[in-house]
Protein backbone atom coordinates (compact mmCIF):
# COMPACT_ATOMS: atom_id res chain seq x y z
CA UNK A 1 0.00 0.00 0.00
CA UNK A 2 1.88 3.04 -1.11
CA UNK A 3 1.22 5.89 1.02
CA UNK A 4 -2.06 4.64 1.92
CA UNK A 5 -3.22 3.65 -1.96
CA UNK A 6 -4.33 0.23 -2.49
CA UNK A 7 -2.54 -1.71 -4.73
CA UNK A 8 -4.24 -3.55 -7.57
CA UNK A 9 -3.25 -7.06 -8.36
CA UNK A 10 -4.89 -6.94 -11.63
CA UNK A 11 -2.36 -5.93 -14.11
CA UNK A 12 1.52 -5.89 -14.60
CA UNK A 13 1.42 -1.87 -14.62
CA UNK A 14 -1.23 0.17 -13.61
CA UNK A 15 -2.22 3.24 -16.35
CA UNK A 16 -0.92 6.73 -15.15
CA UNK A 17 1.19 4.68 -12.40
CA UNK A 18 5.30 5.35 -13.96
CA UNK A 19 9.08 6.31 -12.23
CA UNK A 20 9.44 9.47 -11.86
CA UNK A 21 12.89 10.08 -10.40
CA UNK A 22 16.01 7.95 -9.46
CA UNK A 23 16.74 8.68 -6.19
CA UNK A 24 20.58 8.90 -6.44
CA UNK A 25 20.20 4.64 -6.65
CA UNK A 26 24.03 3.23 -7.71
CA UNK A 27 22.44 0.92 -9.84
CA UNK A 28 20.75 3.54 -12.00
CA UNK A 29 17.77 0.83 -11.97
CA UNK A 30 14.19 1.74 -12.00
CA UNK A 31 12.43 -0.54 -9.90
CA UNK A 32 8.44 -0.76 -11.19
CA UNK A 33 7.47 -3.81 -8.88
CA UNK A 34 6.14 -1.02 -6.72
CA UNK A 35 3.92 -0.37 -9.83
CA UNK A 36 2.42 -3.16 -9.72
CA UNK A 37 4.38 -5.51 -12.06
CA UNK A 38 8.44 -7.11 -11.54
CA UNK A 39 9.95 -5.36 -14.40
CA UNK A 40 13.23 -3.72 -14.45
CA UNK A 41 14.09 -0.54 -16.52
CA UNK A 42 17.74 0.62 -17.05
CA UNK A 43 17.52 4.05 -16.63
CA UNK A 44 19.92 4.46 -19.28
CA UNK A 45 17.24 3.34 -21.90
CA UNK A 46 15.22 6.21 -20.54
CA UNK A 47 15.32 10.06 -20.97
CA UNK A 48 15.94 12.49 -18.53
CA UNK A 49 16.03 16.07 -17.45
CA UNK A 50 18.48 18.52 -17.95
CA UNK A 51 19.56 17.51 -14.55
CA UNK A 52 19.75 13.82 -15.45
CA UNK A 53 17.53 12.37 -12.10
CA UNK A 54 13.94 12.68 -13.48
CA UNK A 55 12.75 10.65 -16.30
CA UNK A 56 10.42 12.27 -18.77
CA UNK A 57 7.12 10.80 -18.18
CA UNK A 58 6.08 10.82 -21.59
CA UNK A 59 9.13 9.67 -23.69
CA UNK A 60 9.65 11.94 -26.24
CA UNK A 61 10.28 10.24 -29.50
CA UNK A 62 13.62 11.49 -31.50
CA UNK A 63 12.24 14.22 -33.76
CA UNK A 64 12.17 17.03 -33.57
CA UNK A 65 8.72 18.02 -34.50
CA UNK A 66 7.63 16.17 -31.57
CA UNK A 67 6.18 18.97 -29.18
CA UNK A 68 8.07 17.46 -25.98
CA UNK A 69 10.99 18.30 -28.01
CA UNK A 70 9.95 22.05 -28.54
CA UNK A 71 12.88 24.28 -26.72
CA UNK A 72 12.29 25.77 -23.76
CA UNK A 73 11.37 29.36 -25.28
CA UNK A 74 8.71 27.84 -27.66
CA UNK A 75 6.85 25.85 -24.80
CA UNK A 76 6.48 28.90 -22.70
CA UNK A 77 5.78 31.14 -25.19
CA UNK A 78 2.93 29.44 -26.18
CA UNK A 79 2.17 29.12 -22.12
CA UNK A 80 2.31 32.55 -22.28
CA UNK A 81 -0.20 32.72 -25.21
CA UNK A 82 -2.34 30.15 -23.33
CA UNK A 83 -2.38 32.65 -20.67
CA UNK A 84 -3.46 35.80 -22.33
CA UNK A 85 -6.26 33.93 -24.21
CA UNK A 86 -7.93 31.78 -20.85
CA UNK A 87 -7.80 35.34 -19.23
CA UNK A 88 -9.61 37.52 -22.20
CA UNK A 89 -11.93 33.78 -22.22
CA UNK A 90 -12.55 34.36 -18.69
CA UNK A 91 -12.82 37.99 -18.82
CA UNK A 92 -15.34 38.36 -21.49
CA UNK A 93 -18.08 35.37 -19.90
CA UNK A 94 -18.70 38.02 -16.83
CA UNK A 95 -18.19 40.96 -18.02
CA UNK A 96 -21.69 42.75 -18.13
CA UNK A 97 -22.36 41.15 -14.38
CA UNK A 98 -21.30 44.25 -12.82
CA UNK A 99 -24.18 46.03 -14.13
CA UNK A 100 -27.02 42.97 -14.69
CA UNK A 101 -29.42 45.21 -12.45
CA UNK A 102 -29.23 48.47 -14.37
CA UNK A 103 -29.03 47.07 -17.70
CA UNK A 104 -32.09 44.99 -17.12
CA UNK A 105 -33.91 48.16 -16.16
CA UNK A 106 -32.66 49.83 -19.30
CA UNK A 107 -33.33 46.81 -21.86
CA UNK A 108 -37.04 46.67 -19.96
CA UNK A 109 -36.27 43.42 -18.82
CA UNK A 110 -37.03 41.13 -15.66
CA UNK A 111 -33.18 40.26 -13.65
CA UNK A 112 -34.47 36.88 -14.38
CA UNK A 113 -35.16 36.84 -17.78
CA UNK A 114 -32.27 39.01 -18.79
CA UNK A 115 -29.70 36.74 -16.73
CA UNK A 116 -30.92 33.84 -18.71
CA UNK A 117 -30.65 35.47 -22.04
CA UNK A 118 -26.83 37.57 -21.39
CA UNK A 119 -25.42 35.00 -18.83
CA UNK A 120 -27.62 31.53 -19.94
CA UNK A 121 -27.26 31.59 -24.02
CA UNK A 122 -23.45 32.29 -23.18
CA UNK A 123 -23.05 29.45 -20.77
CA UNK A 124 -25.18 26.79 -22.49
CA UNK A 125 -23.07 27.50 -25.99
CA UNK A 126 -19.85 26.43 -23.67
CA UNK A 127 -21.08 23.44 -23.39
CA UNK A 128 -22.74 22.75 -26.80
CA UNK A 129 -18.78 24.16 -28.39
CA UNK A 130 -16.95 21.87 -25.61
CA UNK A 131 -18.12 18.46 -27.48
CA UNK A 132 -17.73 20.34 -30.91
CA UNK A 133 -14.92 21.80 -30.72
CA UNK A 134 -13.18 18.56 -29.33
CA UNK A 135 -14.39 16.76 -31.91
CA UNK A 136 -12.74 18.44 -34.51
CA UNK A 137 -9.60 19.17 -32.29
CA UNK A 138 -9.10 15.44 -32.73
CA UNK A 139 -9.83 15.52 -36.31
CA UNK A 140 -7.96 18.16 -37.70
CA UNK A 141 -5.58 19.27 -34.97
CA UNK A 142 -6.13 22.12 -32.19
CA UNK A 143 -4.43 25.06 -33.92
CA UNK A 144 -7.21 25.59 -36.63
CA UNK A 145 -9.81 25.55 -33.65
CA UNK A 146 -7.83 28.15 -31.83
CA UNK A 147 -7.54 30.25 -35.02
CA UNK A 148 -11.35 30.29 -35.89
CA UNK A 149 -12.59 30.69 -32.55
CA UNK A 150 -10.31 33.95 -31.82
CA UNK A 151 -12.01 35.17 -34.58
CA UNK A 152 -15.49 34.17 -33.34
CA UNK A 153 -14.51 35.63 -30.04
CA UNK A 154 -13.59 39.31 -32.16
CA UNK A 155 -16.17 39.49 -34.28
CA UNK A 156 -18.85 38.65 -31.64
CA UNK A 157 -17.71 41.40 -28.89
CA UNK A 158 -18.27 43.73 -31.84
CA UNK A 159 -21.21 42.42 -32.68
CA UNK A 160 -22.81 42.41 -29.02
CA UNK A 161 -21.21 46.06 -28.61
CA UNK A 162 -23.53 47.29 -31.63
CA UNK A 163 -26.62 45.32 -30.80
CA UNK A 164 -29.67 46.77 -31.05
CA UNK A 165 -32.36 44.44 -29.16
CA UNK A 166 -31.85 42.38 -26.77
CA UNK A 167 -32.42 39.15 -29.08
CA UNK A 168 -29.59 40.51 -30.64
CA UNK A 169 -27.37 40.84 -27.99
CA UNK A 170 -28.16 36.90 -26.49
CA UNK A 171 -27.35 35.83 -30.03
CA UNK A 172 -23.76 37.75 -29.52
CA UNK A 173 -23.21 36.26 -26.36
CA UNK A 174 -24.42 32.77 -27.43
CA UNK A 175 -21.96 32.90 -30.24
CA UNK A 176 -19.01 34.00 -27.34
CA UNK A 177 -19.57 31.17 -25.49
CA UNK A 178 -18.97 28.54 -28.25
CA UNK A 179 -15.91 30.73 -29.28
CA UNK A 180 -15.15 30.27 -25.62
CA UNK A 181 -15.43 26.81 -25.73
CA UNK A 182 -11.88 25.28 -26.66
CA UNK A 183 -9.93 27.93 -24.29
CA UNK A 184 -11.48 25.75 -21.23
CA UNK A 185 -12.13 22.68 -22.99
CA UNK A 186 -8.59 21.91 -25.45
CA UNK A 187 -6.38 23.53 -22.99
CA UNK A 188 -5.60 21.34 -20.96
CA UNK A 189 -5.18 18.70 -23.09
CA UNK A 190 -2.62 21.12 -24.98
CA UNK A 191 -0.56 21.56 -21.54
CA UNK A 192 -0.33 17.69 -21.98
CA UNK A 193 0.56 17.96 -25.08
CA UNK A 194 4.07 19.89 -24.67
CA UNK A 195 4.93 19.96 -20.91
CA UNK A 196 6.24 16.52 -19.17
CA UNK A 197 4.40 15.14 -15.94
CA UNK A 198 6.68 16.78 -13.99
CA UNK A 199 6.00 20.06 -15.09
CA UNK A 200 2.47 20.13 -15.50
CA UNK A 201 1.18 21.53 -12.07
CA UNK A 202 2.99 24.93 -12.69
CA UNK A 203 1.37 25.56 -16.37
CA UNK A 204 -2.48 23.92 -15.09
CA UNK A 205 -2.22 26.66 -12.28
CA UNK A 206 -1.00 29.31 -14.84
CA UNK A 207 -4.43 28.32 -16.83
CA UNK A 208 -6.44 28.32 -14.52
CA UNK A 209 -5.35 31.25 -13.45
CA UNK A 210 -6.03 33.22 -16.64
CA UNK A 211 -9.42 31.58 -16.31
CA UNK A 212 -10.24 32.86 -13.22
CA UNK A 213 -7.88 35.94 -13.12
CA UNK A 214 -9.75 37.19 -15.93
CA UNK A 215 -13.15 36.66 -14.43
CA UNK A 216 -11.95 38.53 -11.36
CA UNK A 217 -10.22 41.34 -13.21
CA UNK A 218 -12.46 41.82 -15.53
CA UNK A 219 -14.89 43.14 -13.17
CA UNK A 220 -13.69 46.10 -11.33
CA UNK A 221 -12.67 47.25 -15.19
CA UNK A 222 -15.93 46.81 -17.09
CA UNK A 223 -17.84 48.10 -13.83
CA UNK A 224 -15.93 51.38 -13.82
CA UNK A 225 -16.45 51.09 -17.87
CA UNK A 226 -19.67 50.87 -18.15
CA UNK A 227 -20.55 53.56 -15.12
CA UNK A 228 -18.66 56.21 -17.03
CA UNK A 229 -19.30 55.07 -20.23
CA UNK A 230 -21.31 52.12 -21.45
CA UNK A 231 -21.61 48.23 -21.61
CA UNK A 232 -20.75 48.69 -26.09
CA UNK A 233 -17.30 50.64 -25.10
CA UNK A 234 -16.42 47.79 -22.65
CA UNK A 235 -17.36 45.58 -25.49
CA UNK A 236 -15.50 47.08 -28.03
CA UNK A 237 -12.33 46.88 -25.53
CA UNK A 238 -12.65 43.29 -25.78
CA UNK A 239 -13.22 43.17 -29.55
CA UNK A 240 -9.26 44.85 -29.63
CA UNK A 241 -8.18 42.31 -26.53
CA UNK A 242 -9.91 39.41 -28.83
CA UNK A 243 -7.71 40.89 -31.97
CA UNK A 244 -4.07 40.49 -29.90
CA UNK A 245 -5.13 37.24 -28.91
CA UNK A 246 -5.30 35.93 -32.28
CA UNK A 247 -2.29 37.79 -33.77
CA UNK A 248 -0.62 35.39 -30.26
CA UNK A 249 -2.17 32.37 -31.56
CA UNK A 250 -1.11 32.73 -34.76
CA UNK A 251 2.68 33.70 -33.92
CA UNK A 252 3.21 31.40 -30.53
CA UNK A 253 0.69 28.64 -30.58
CA UNK A 254 1.45 25.85 -33.62
CA UNK A 255 -0.02 22.76 -33.43
CA UNK A 256 0.41 20.54 -30.03
CA UNK A 257 -1.50 17.59 -31.55
CA UNK A 258 0.96 15.10 -32.74
CA UNK A 259 1.41 11.06 -33.88
CA UNK A 260 4.18 10.00 -32.15
CA UNK A 261 6.16 7.19 -33.10
CA UNK A 262 8.97 4.87 -31.31
CA UNK A 263 8.85 6.72 -28.32
CA UNK A 264 9.03 4.33 -25.12
CA UNK A 265 5.36 4.62 -23.46
CA UNK A 266 5.83 4.00 -19.34
CA UNK A 267 2.66 5.52 -18.13
CA UNK A 268 -0.84 4.76 -20.48
CA UNK A 269 -0.02 1.06 -21.23
CA UNK A 270 -1.02 -2.17 -18.94
CA UNK A 271 2.64 -3.47 -19.31
CA UNK A 272 5.74 -1.64 -18.08
CA UNK A 273 6.90 -0.80 -21.53
CA UNK A 274 5.44 -0.37 -24.59
CA UNK A 275 6.26 1.28 -28.29
CA UNK A 276 3.96 3.97 -29.27
CA UNK A 277 4.52 2.46 -33.28
CA UNK A 278 4.53 -0.78 -35.01
CA UNK A 279 7.32 0.53 -36.93
CA UNK A 280 9.66 0.12 -33.97
CA UNK A 281 10.39 -3.30 -32.26
CA UNK A 282 11.43 -4.20 -28.10
CA UNK A 283 14.37 -5.97 -27.83
CA UNK A 284 13.12 -9.46 -27.53
CA UNK A 285 15.51 -10.68 -25.34
CA UNK A 286 15.29 -8.08 -23.05
CA UNK A 287 11.62 -8.71 -22.64
CA UNK A 288 11.87 -12.30 -22.15
CA UNK A 289 13.88 -11.24 -19.00
CA UNK A 290 11.23 -8.42 -18.32
CA UNK A 291 14.25 -6.06 -18.65
CA UNK A 292 14.56 -3.25 -21.19
CA UNK A 293 18.46 -1.88 -21.63
CA UNK A 294 18.04 0.05 -24.59
CA UNK A 295 16.09 1.94 -26.50
CA UNK A 296 13.72 1.01 -29.08
CA UNK A 297 15.47 -0.25 -32.68
CA UNK A 298 14.46 2.62 -35.46
CA UNK A 299 13.03 1.09 -39.11
CA UNK A 300 15.18 2.25 -41.92
CA UNK A 301 13.26 5.00 -42.77
CA UNK A 302 14.96 8.67 -42.77
CA UNK A 303 14.55 10.45 -39.81
CA UNK A 304 11.72 12.93 -40.16
CA UNK A 305 12.74 16.66 -41.23
CA UNK A 306 12.12 19.53 -38.88
CA UNK A 307 9.23 21.80 -39.85
CA UNK A 308 10.47 25.16 -41.34
CA UNK A 309 8.44 28.28 -39.42
CA UNK A 310 6.54 29.55 -42.12
CA UNK A 311 4.52 25.88 -41.89
CA UNK A 312 3.58 26.36 -38.26
CA UNK A 313 2.43 30.16 -39.31
CA UNK A 314 -0.40 28.27 -41.40
CA UNK A 315 -3.69 27.78 -39.73
CA UNK A 316 -3.67 24.02 -40.76
CA UNK A 317 -0.66 21.90 -40.98
CA UNK A 318 -2.20 18.66 -42.35
CA UNK A 319 -2.72 16.77 -39.24
CA UNK A 320 -5.47 14.32 -39.47
CA UNK A 321 -6.83 11.73 -37.47
CA UNK A 322 -8.63 8.17 -38.96
CA UNK A 323 -11.11 8.23 -36.32
CA UNK A 324 -14.74 9.07 -37.15
CA UNK A 325 -16.42 11.95 -36.43
CA UNK A 326 -19.69 10.89 -35.21
CA UNK A 327 -17.12 8.34 -32.56
CA UNK A 328 -15.15 11.08 -31.60
CA UNK A 329 -18.31 13.33 -30.47
CA UNK A 330 -20.10 10.95 -28.51
CA UNK A 331 -16.56 9.06 -27.19
CA UNK A 332 -16.48 11.90 -24.32
CA UNK A 333 -19.50 10.46 -22.89
CA UNK A 334 -17.80 6.88 -22.73
CA UNK A 335 -15.19 8.19 -20.31
CA UNK A 336 -18.06 8.53 -17.42
CA UNK A 337 -17.59 5.38 -17.15
CA UNK A 338 -13.93 6.44 -15.35
CA UNK A 339 -14.20 6.68 -11.70
CA UNK A 340 -11.54 9.76 -12.33
CA UNK A 341 -13.30 11.62 -14.50
CA UNK A 342 -16.71 11.28 -12.67
CA UNK A 343 -14.90 12.26 -9.30
CA UNK A 344 -13.07 14.93 -11.59
CA UNK A 345 -15.95 16.40 -13.07
CA UNK A 346 -18.10 16.39 -9.77
CA UNK A 347 -15.39 18.86 -8.31
CA UNK A 348 -14.52 20.78 -11.20
CA UNK A 349 -18.38 21.31 -11.89
CA UNK A 350 -18.70 22.57 -7.74
CA UNK A 351 -15.51 24.49 -8.03
CA UNK A 352 -16.76 27.14 -10.61
CA UNK A 353 -20.40 26.93 -10.93
CA UNK A 354 -20.71 28.55 -7.09
CA UNK A 355 -18.30 31.19 -8.43
CA UNK A 356 -20.61 31.78 -11.67
CA UNK A 357 -23.16 31.85 -9.31
CA UNK A 358 -21.82 34.85 -7.46
CA UNK A 359 -20.82 36.83 -10.55
CA UNK A 360 -24.76 36.47 -11.36
CA UNK A 361 -25.89 37.45 -8.08
CA UNK A 362 -23.18 39.97 -7.16
CA UNK A 363 -25.19 43.41 -8.61
CA UNK A 364 -28.54 42.17 -6.79
CA UNK A 365 -26.71 41.86 -3.72
CA UNK A 366 -24.19 44.90 -3.34
CA UNK A 367 -26.69 47.54 -5.59
CA UNK A 368 -29.27 46.95 -2.90
CA UNK A 369 -29.25 48.44 1.07
CA UNK A 370 -27.50 48.45 3.27
CA UNK A 371 -24.40 48.64 0.86
CA UNK A 372 -25.73 50.28 -2.41
CA UNK A 373 -22.99 50.02 -4.26
CA UNK A 374 -22.75 51.56 -7.70
CA UNK A 375 -21.75 49.74 -10.78
CA UNK A 376 -18.08 50.56 -10.71
CA UNK A 377 -18.39 49.55 -6.75
CA UNK A 378 -19.47 46.40 -7.69
CA UNK A 379 -17.14 45.84 -10.34
CA UNK A 380 -14.51 46.42 -7.90
CA UNK A 381 -15.71 44.11 -5.23
CA UNK A 382 -13.59 41.18 -7.44
CA UNK A 383 -10.01 42.64 -7.06
CA UNK A 384 -9.52 40.57 -4.09
CA UNK A 385 -10.87 37.42 -6.10
CA UNK A 386 -8.01 38.22 -8.21
CA UNK A 387 -5.50 39.31 -5.38
CA UNK A 388 -6.21 35.45 -4.09
CA UNK A 389 -6.05 33.76 -7.36
CA UNK A 390 -2.37 35.09 -7.95
CA UNK A 391 -1.57 33.97 -4.82
CA UNK A 392 -3.09 30.76 -5.21
CA UNK A 393 -1.43 30.28 -8.57
CA UNK A 394 2.32 31.59 -6.91
CA UNK A 395 1.57 28.57 -4.55
CA UNK A 396 -0.26 25.96 -6.53
CA UNK A 397 2.15 25.18 -9.22
CA UNK A 398 4.91 24.29 -6.38
CA UNK A 399 2.77 22.61 -3.84
CA UNK A 400 1.40 20.21 -6.50
CA UNK A 401 4.28 19.19 -8.31
CA UNK A 402 6.83 19.68 -4.88
CA UNK A 403 4.03 17.21 -3.20
CA UNK A 404 3.81 14.68 -5.84
CA UNK A 405 7.97 14.54 -6.19
CA UNK A 406 8.19 14.02 -2.47
CA UNK A 407 5.19 11.73 -2.18
CA UNK A 408 6.72 9.95 -5.52
CA UNK A 409 10.46 9.65 -3.51
CA UNK A 410 9.10 7.99 0.07
CA UNK A 411 7.20 6.14 -2.55
CA UNK A 412 10.64 4.62 -3.96
CA UNK A 413 10.95 6.69 -7.00
CA UNK A 414 7.37 5.69 -8.10
CA UNK A 415 4.79 8.32 -9.25
CA UNK A 416 0.95 7.76 -8.73
CA UNK A 417 -1.71 10.39 -10.00
CA UNK A 418 -3.12 10.19 -6.41
CA UNK A 419 -0.11 12.08 -5.52
CA UNK A 420 -2.09 14.93 -6.43
CA UNK A 421 -4.95 15.19 -4.65
CA UNK A 422 -3.47 15.66 -0.99
CA UNK A 423 -3.98 19.56 -1.80
CA UNK A 424 -7.70 19.36 -1.79
CA UNK A 425 -7.64 19.62 1.48
CA UNK A 426 -6.81 23.61 0.94
CA UNK A 427 -9.98 23.84 -0.78
CA UNK A 428 -11.81 22.01 2.13
CA UNK A 429 -11.12 24.82 4.70
CA UNK A 430 -10.19 27.75 2.31
CA UNK A 431 -13.40 27.40 0.14
CA UNK A 432 -15.91 25.90 2.22
CA UNK A 433 -14.91 28.15 5.55
CA UNK A 434 -15.29 30.87 2.70
CA UNK A 435 -18.81 30.42 1.79
CA UNK A 436 -20.22 29.97 5.54
CA UNK A 437 -18.79 33.02 6.08
CA UNK A 438 -19.91 34.69 3.26
CA UNK A 439 -23.52 33.63 4.04
CA UNK A 440 -23.32 34.93 7.12
CA UNK A 441 -21.49 38.28 7.02
CA UNK A 442 -23.96 39.47 3.92
CA UNK A 443 -26.89 38.18 6.37
CA UNK A 444 -25.67 40.31 9.68
CA UNK A 445 -24.85 43.37 7.20
CA UNK A 446 -21.13 43.50 8.35
CA UNK A 447 -18.89 46.12 6.52
CA UNK A 448 -18.35 45.50 3.35
CA UNK A 449 -14.42 44.56 3.90
CA UNK A 450 -15.55 41.20 5.62
CA UNK A 451 -17.34 39.48 2.60
CA UNK A 452 -15.46 41.44 0.35
CA UNK A 453 -11.94 40.97 0.60
CA UNK A 454 -12.02 38.06 3.39
CA UNK A 455 -14.83 35.88 2.43
CA UNK A 456 -13.95 36.66 -1.45
CA UNK A 457 -10.39 36.13 -1.03
CA UNK A 458 -11.05 32.78 1.03
CA UNK A 459 -13.13 31.09 -2.07
CA UNK A 460 -10.84 31.95 -4.71
CA UNK A 461 -7.73 30.84 -2.69
CA UNK A 462 -9.11 27.53 -2.56
CA UNK A 463 -10.87 27.20 -6.01
CA UNK A 464 -7.69 28.08 -7.44
CA UNK A 465 -5.89 25.45 -5.74
CA UNK A 466 -8.68 22.62 -5.93
CA UNK A 467 -9.00 23.51 -9.56
CA UNK A 468 -5.62 22.91 -10.17
CA UNK A 469 -5.12 19.81 -8.25
CA UNK A 470 -8.18 18.47 -10.03
CA UNK A 471 -6.84 19.49 -13.85
CA UNK A 472 -3.73 17.90 -13.38
CA UNK A 473 -5.01 14.76 -11.76
CA UNK A 474 -7.17 13.96 -14.39
CA UNK A 475 -3.99 14.51 -17.37
CA UNK A 476 -2.44 12.20 -15.13
CA UNK A 477 -5.06 9.61 -15.29
CA UNK A 478 -6.36 9.80 -19.43
CA UNK A 479 -3.10 11.62 -20.96
CA UNK A 480 -4.21 10.50 -24.43
CA UNK A 481 -8.16 10.74 -23.60
CA UNK A 482 -6.80 14.77 -21.96
CA UNK A 483 -9.42 16.02 -24.53
CA UNK A 484 -12.48 14.27 -24.66
CA UNK A 485 -12.08 14.16 -20.33
CA UNK A 486 -12.04 18.14 -20.44
CA UNK A 487 -14.64 18.48 -22.81
CA UNK A 488 -16.79 16.50 -20.75
CA UNK A 489 -16.43 18.07 -18.16
CA UNK A 490 -16.72 21.75 -19.48
CA UNK A 491 -19.90 20.01 -20.88
CA UNK A 492 -21.05 19.14 -17.47
CA UNK A 493 -19.92 22.00 -15.45
CA UNK A 494 -21.57 24.56 -18.26
CA UNK A 495 -24.94 22.85 -18.32
CA UNK A 496 -25.26 22.79 -14.73
CA UNK A 497 -24.27 26.51 -14.60
CA UNK A 498 -26.71 27.51 -17.33
CA UNK A 499 -29.11 25.67 -14.94
CA UNK A 500 -28.09 28.04 -12.34
CA UNK A 501 -29.08 31.00 -14.17
CA UNK A 502 -33.00 29.84 -14.22
CA UNK A 503 -32.83 30.68 -10.32
CA UNK A 504 -30.42 31.64 -8.73
CA UNK A 505 -31.46 35.16 -8.45
CA UNK A 506 -35.24 33.97 -7.29
CA UNK A 507 -32.89 32.26 -4.84
CA UNK A 508 -31.13 34.86 -2.66
CA UNK A 509 -34.57 36.84 -3.37
CA UNK A 510 -37.01 34.23 -1.72
CA UNK A 511 -34.57 32.29 0.83
CA UNK A 512 -31.76 34.69 1.82
CA UNK A 513 -28.06 34.70 1.23
CA UNK A 514 -27.35 33.28 4.48
CA UNK A 515 -29.51 29.87 3.27
CA UNK A 516 -28.33 29.92 0.20
CA UNK A 517 -24.91 29.97 0.80
CA UNK A 518 -24.87 27.90 3.70
CA UNK A 519 -26.14 24.96 1.43
CA UNK A 520 -23.67 26.07 -1.01
CA UNK A 521 -20.85 25.29 1.96
CA UNK A 522 -22.60 22.49 3.01
CA UNK A 523 -22.38 21.04 -0.76
CA UNK A 524 -18.70 22.02 -0.39
CA UNK A 525 -17.26 19.98 2.19
CA UNK A 526 -19.61 17.17 1.05
CA UNK A 527 -17.86 17.00 -1.99
CA UNK A 528 -14.71 17.58 -1.20
CA UNK A 529 -14.52 14.49 1.18
CA UNK A 530 -15.02 12.29 -2.05
CA UNK A 531 -11.17 13.14 -2.09
CA UNK A 532 -10.78 10.44 0.52
CA UNK A 533 -12.02 7.81 -1.64
CA UNK A 534 -10.26 8.62 -4.45
CA UNK A 535 -7.02 8.94 -3.07
CA UNK A 536 -7.42 5.29 -1.25
CA UNK A 537 -9.23 3.42 -4.34
CA UNK A 538 -7.43 5.46 -7.34
CA UNK A 539 -5.11 3.18 -8.34
CA UNK A 540 -7.71 0.61 -8.53
CA UNK A 541 -10.26 2.22 -10.33
CA UNK A 542 -7.29 3.60 -12.91
CA UNK A 543 -6.75 -0.88 -13.33
CA UNK A 544 -11.14 -1.23 -13.36
CA UNK A 545 -11.26 1.50 -16.28
CA UNK A 546 -8.58 0.00 -17.86
CA UNK A 547 -9.63 -3.26 -18.05
CA UNK A 548 -12.98 -3.08 -18.29
CA UNK A 549 -12.85 -0.65 -21.41
CA UNK A 550 -10.18 -2.53 -23.06
CA UNK A 551 -12.43 -5.85 -22.86
CA UNK A 552 -15.15 -3.03 -24.29
CA UNK A 553 -13.13 -1.56 -27.00
CA UNK A 554 -13.24 1.54 -25.43
CA UNK A 555 -9.60 2.13 -24.61
CA UNK A 556 -10.00 4.76 -22.25
CA UNK A 557 -6.30 3.76 -20.62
Amino acid sequence: MPLGILEDGKLEHVPGTSPLNELGRSDQDTELAAAGGGAVVDSRALKHDETGRVVLVPQPSDSPNDPYNWPRWKKEMFTVAIAYGCGCVGAVGPLPTPAIVPLAEQWGIPLQTFTLGCQGSCIAAISVGSLLCNTLAVKIGKRPIYVLTSIGLMVSCFWAAEAKSFGSLAAARALQGFCMAPMEALVPASISDIWFLHERGLRNAVFNLGVLGGINLASPIAGAVIQYGSFRIAFHVMGAAFALQLLLTILFMPESAYHRSGAVNIDTGAAALEVSDDNYEKDKAGLDHREVSSTPKASDRSPEPKKPWARELLPYDGYWDRTSFWRTLFRPFSLLASPMVCWATLLFTTCISWLVLISITLSQIFSAPPYNFSVAAVGASNVSSFVATLIATAVAGPLIDGIAKAMSKLNGGIFEPEFRLPIMVTYLIFTAAGFFAWGDSLYKQEPWPVPVIVCMGLINLGVQLGTSAVVTYVTDCHRQQAAEAFALMNFVKNMFAFGLTFYCNDWIAVQGVRNCFFVIGGITVAVTCTTVPMYVWGKKARSWTYRVSHAKGWKLG
